[in-house]
C-alpha cells in the first residue's frame, strides 16, 4: 500500500534521470507473525525486466520499505513491487531464539535442512553458482549433524556469506505483485547542470561617444562572450526572446510609457512588422548567424536554451492572421496582459479557449523550426497562464519524436500548479529558492524539494533573474552573492544565474521593488567584463570554481541526496550531499554582515561513517585541511569566505 513514486493515480509519469537513483518505497505488511520481503522490478524502455532491487526498511516508520531503482537508458519505465512471505528470514529469526534457549532444538535444525534444500534444488528460486552450492551443502550437513554441538550448527547457519546467498536466492511464497507504475527517466540535462542567462543585445553592443547613441550587439558579437562562459563552467546557456519586438505600446527605460525612438523596447513584447515567434530580430543578425553561433556553443561544450514566451505584441502577425488567439473585451480591443498592479500594455496574452486546435498547430510548428536550428532546451515564459492540458499535449508530441529536448517551466506560483506542470511533462523548474533567506525555510525547502515534490519536479536555482533582485543581493554586499552562489550551487544539481551577477549588481529602481535599477528588459547594458577581470572586482572566478567542484563531485549532480545536519548557530546552515564514497558538506554562515563562530554537528552515518570515526576536511573553496569528526568548531567570515564547500576523505 501508499506506493511512490506514483503521479495523478498512476496517469502520469513520475521524474527519473539516467544514472540517478530513485527512490520506491511502499507500506508492506502481512498477517500473523511470520517474516516478509519485497523487492522492486523495473522494466526498461525496450520491454526487458531487469535484475530485482530488495527493499529494506526505511528509517524506523513499521512497515515502510524503500529501495532505489537507478534507470541507465532514457525512456519510459515501470516498476512492481513484489512481495512474498519470507520463510527463510521467519526460520532465521525464530531459529535465533528458540534453539539457544533449548527449545525444539532438532526441530528447528530439521526445519532449517529442509529450507536449505529447497534453495539449494532452485525449487522458488535461482540456480546456485558452485561457491554458493557448496556453502548451502555444508549448511545443510551442519544442520543434520546431531554429534556436533549446537552452537556450532547454529553459528553455520548464521554464518554471513551464507546469508548472503540466502538472501540473493529467496524462497518466495504467497507472492503478491503491486503495479506496474510508471515512471520516465530524461538525460541527465533534465537534472543537472549550470546556467548562464544572457541578453545577446547587450554583449558586444557599442555607445558612439559623441552622440551617446547605443549599437545593439549581434550573436556574432554575442558569440564573443561564449568562451568566458564556458571558462566560468556553465554548460546552458539561456538566451530572451531574440525575436522582432513590437513597436506598439513599447516600454521605455524602466517600463515607462514614454520611449524614445532609440529604445529597444522588451524582449518579451514578440512581434512587429518584421515577424513573430519564427523570426529573428534584424539587429542581431540572421537564422544563419544563429546557426554559427549554436554552433560555436556546442564547440564549447555549452547548449543554448532559447526562451518560449507565448504572446505577442500589439503588432504581432498573429493579430491580424489570427486574431482568435486572443481576447476580445467588450469595447472592441484586444485585451492586454495584467498582473495588477503591473501592467503589460506592450503584451497581448493569448486566449487558449477560442481556438485551441489552432493554437496548438501554431506552437508546435514554432517550436519544431528552433529544434531544427539546434536548439534542445526552452525555458518556458509564465506557463502557468496556460492550459495543463495544452502543455501535456505540446511535450508529449515533441518527446514523441525528439526526447532529448528539454522544458524549463518558469512558473512562480501556487505549489499546486507547478506541480501540475511538472506532473504533465516538464523536465525542470524555477522554485521559491530566491525567496528562501532564512535558515529554518532554507532547511525546510532543500528537504522539500529533494524528497518531497522530487517524484514531480526537478529545481533549479536561479541566484537572480532580469525580474528578480531579492533585497539580500540588494543589502548584503559581495558576500550576499558568495553565499547564495554557494548554496544554489550546492544545493540544487541545476542553478542558474544572470549576466551581472559576478559584477555584484544590486540596485533596485526604487526602494522595496525587487524591479533592477535600469532593468536589461527594456533597455541595453553595456558591461566592461575586460575592466572588472582585471581590476579583480568579479565574482566570476569564484562561479568557477563552484562549478569545478560540481563536475568533479557527483554527489552534486544528484537531487534526493540531501541531509540536513545542525549548527548552535542560527545563521549557519551544514548541508551534505552523498553518492557511494562521494561526499560534499556544505556549511554556510547566512548573515552576510557578521561573523560567525558556532559548533557543527554531523549525523556520521549518513556520510557514511560511524560515530566515532574521524576524517579529514578539505574545503574545495581555499584548499585547507581539518581534521573532524562529529562534532567541529567554525568559524565564517564573510569578508573573507562565507562558506565552506568540503569533501570527505577518509582516514581509514
Amino acid at each position: 500500500m501508499d506506493v511512490s513514486p506514483v503521479v495523478d493515480l498512476g496517469r502520469q509519469s513520475a521524474k527519473a534521470t539516467v544514472g540517478e537513483p530513485m527512490p520506491v518505497r511502499a507500506s508492506v505488511f502481512r498477517e500473523g507473525h511470520d517474516q516478509l520481503a519485497a523487492e522492486v522490478v523495473a522494466t526498461d524502455p525496450t520491454g526487458r525486466t531487469r535484475d530485482p532491487v530488495r527493499m529494506r526498511p526505511d528509517g524506523d516508520a513499521p512497515n515502510r520499505y524503500v529501495a532505489h531503482v537507478t534507470p541507465d537508458v532514457p525512456g519510459e519505465w515501470t516498476f512492481e513491487i513484489h512481495s512474498w512471505s519470507d520463510p527463510v528470514a521467519t526460520w532465521q529469526h525464530d531459529a535465533g531464539i528458540k534453539i539457544p534457549a533449548g527449545v525444539d532444538v532438532e526441530l528447528m535444525f530439521t526445519e532449517g535442512r529442509l529450507l536449505l534444500e529447497r534453495v539449494a534444488t532452485g525449487t522458488g528460486a535461482a540456480a546456485l553458482d558452485p561457491s554458493a552450492a557448496a556453502l548451502v551443502k555444508g549448511a545443510i550437513a551442519a544442520a543434520s549433524d546431531e554429534t556436533r554441538p549446537t552452537g556450532a550448527r547454529l553459528a553455520a547457519l548464521q554464518d554471513p556469506d551464507l546469508g548472503a546467498v540466502l538472501l540473493a536466492h529467496p524462497l518466495r511464497e504467497l507472492l503478491t505483485v503491486t503495479g506496474p507504475f510508471r515512471f520516465r527517466a530524461d538525460r541527465t540535462r533534465a537534472l543537472f547542470g549550470s546556467w548562464y542567462e544572457f541578453f545577446p543585445r547587450s554583449e558586444g553592443a557599442t555607445r558612439d561617444e559623441k552622440t551617446g547613441k547605443i549599437t545593439s550587439g549581434t550573436f556574432r558579437t554575442a558569440a564573443k562572450r561564449l568562451d568566458r562562459v564556458a571558462e566560468m563552467g556553465f554548460d546552458v546557456l539561456y538566451l530572451p526572446p531574440i525575436h522582432p519586438i513590437g513597436e506598439v505600446n513599447r516600454k521605455g527605460p524602466n517600463n515607462t510609457l514614454t520611449p524614445g525612438p532609440d529604445d529597444t523596447g522588451s524582449p518579451w513584447a514578440i512581434g512587429s512588422k518584421d515577424g513573430g515567434h519564427d523570426a529573428i530580430h534584424p539587429d542581431l543578425g540572421t537564422f544563419e548567424d544563429f546557426d554559427a553561433f549554436v554552433a560555436r556553443a556546442t564547440e564549447l561544450g555549452i547548449e543554448v536554451a532559447l526562451d518560449l514566451a507565448l504572446q505577442a505584441a500589439p503588432d504581432h502577425p498573429w493579430v491580424t492572421t489570427h486574431p482568435q488567439f486572443f481576447t476580445t473585451r467588450a469595447d472592441g480591443t484586444i485585451a492586454y496582459a495584467e498582473n495588477p498592479p503591473k501592467k503589460y500594455q506592450d503584451i497581448y496574452p493569448m486566449n487558449f479557449d477560442n481556438d485551441p486546435a489552432g493554437i496548438c498547430r501554431e506552437v508546435l510548428r514554432i517550436v519544431k523550426l528552433w529544434m531544427s536550428h539546434g536548439v534542445r532546451i526552452f525555458r518556458v515564459d509564465n506557463p502557468h497562464t496556460k492550459p495543463l492540458a495544452f502543455w501535456e499535449w505540446l511535450l508529449a508530441e515533441v518527446r514523441r519524436t525528439d526526447p532529448d529536448v528539454i522544458f524549463l517551466s518558469e512558473a512562480f506560483t501556487k505549489p499546486a500548479m507547478m506541480h501540475g506542470l511538472g506532473a504533465v511533462g516538464y523536465h525542470q523548474s524555477y522554485t521559491y529558492f530566491t525567496w528562501r533567506t532564512g535558515k529554518r525555510e532554507i532547511e525546510d525547502y532543500l528537504l522539500e524539494v529533494s524528497s518531497e515534490s522530487d517524484h514531480l519536479m526537478r529545481p533549479n536555482f536561479f541566484v537572480n533573474t532580469p525580474d528578480i533582485l531579492h533585497a539580500y543581493l540588494q543589502y548584503g554586499g559581495p558576500a550576499a552573492f558568495k553565499v547564495r552562489a554557494a548554496l544554489a550551487a550546492t544545493g540544487s544539481p541545476s542553478w542558474g544565474v544572470y549576466a551581472g551577477y559576478e559584477l555584484f549588481e544590486h540596485v533596485a529602481v526604487k526602494p522595496g521593488s525587487e524591479e533592477y535599477l535600469d532593468s536589461e528588459k527594456y533597455q541595453i547594458r553595456i558591461r566592461d567584463w575586460a575592466r572588472h577581470d582585471a581590476e579583480g572586482t568579479t565574482l566570476a572566478p569564484y562561479l568557477t570554481r563552484l562549478n569545478e567542484i560540481r563536475r568533479q563531485h557527483p554527489a552534486l549532480q544528484l537531487l534526493r541526496n540531501i541531509t540536513i545536519h545542525h549548527s548552535d548557530d542560527d545563521q549557519v546552515l551544514v548541508f551534505s550531499k552523498r553518492h557511494e564514497d562521494d561526499v560534499v558538506i556544505s556549511v554556510i554562515n547566512l548573515d552576510p554582515h557578521g561573523t560567525r563562530e558556532t559548533m557543527v554537528h554531523l549525523d556520521m552515518p549518513a556520510l557514511g561513517l560511524d560515530w566515532h570515526d574521524s576524517f579529514v576536511a578539505h574545503d574545495e573553496i581555499t584548499g585547507a585541511d581539518w581534521s573532524w569528526s562529529a562534532h567541529n568548531y567554525v568559524r565564517l567570515d564573510p569578508g573573507w569566505e562565507p562558506a565552506h564547500v568540503i569533501t570527505v576523505r577518509r582516514t581509514r
